[in-house]
């Protein structure tokens, strides 16, 4: 059975443009445990500056979690007329009532920690394993979530707070 339906947190903005809140809620983590493996979900994980989520396979780099908005999960399950898992995203991190597309270099807060977003995580053929035509409904508006790299240590629980906080704000 897939997740169940969440009604996205959009409000009118200036202009009569739908946005989104700055802060939000995590809702789930995923850690991975070896390249190509299920993804095991957990209630708590910590993460390490520099390395990313610990247990998870990819350490280091530029793209230590990966993190994928139910918001546009929502959109991409509408676009394809299909129920399918946020777990099949594989990624690291679901969050509710945070925009990530376009966010390059902001620092997202998550519980305690901060992760500096490095850019767009694009679908790969995997996807479509998941389901037809999945790869290609997570293209537009950054469908494929977020990465980035782990500013600050510490553990992150399942229903932690999630905001955007600027460079000043972050390093205090």
């Amino acid at each position: 059975m897939g997740a169940p339906a969440v009604r996205p947190a959009r409000y009118l903005g200036c202009h009569g443009t739908l946005t989104m809140p700055d802060h939000g809620e995590l809702e789930a983590i995923w850690i991975k445990p070896a390249h190509g493996a299920p993804m095991d979900p957990v209630g708590s994980a910590t993460l390490k500056a520099g390395a990313g989520l610990v247990g998870n396979a990819n350490q280091g780099g530029r793209r230590q979690v990966t993190i994928i908005s139910r918001e546009r999960w929502i959109d991409v399950a509408t676009r394809l007329g299909a129920e399918v898992d946020p777990s099949a995203r594989r990624a690291n991190l679901l969050v509710r009532g945070v925009r990530l597309a376009d966010t390059a270099e902001r620092i997202l807060q998550v519980g305690a920690c901060r992760v500096r977003i490095r850019g767009e995580t694009k679908p790969c053929s995997r996807m479509d394993a998941a389901h037809p035509g999945l790869r290609e409904a997570m293209i537009p508006d950054w469908g494929g979530g977020a990465y980035g790299e782990v500013l600050a240590d510490g553990e992150i629980f399942v229903g932690d707070p999630v905001r955007w906080v600027d460079e000043a704000e972050g390093s205090a």
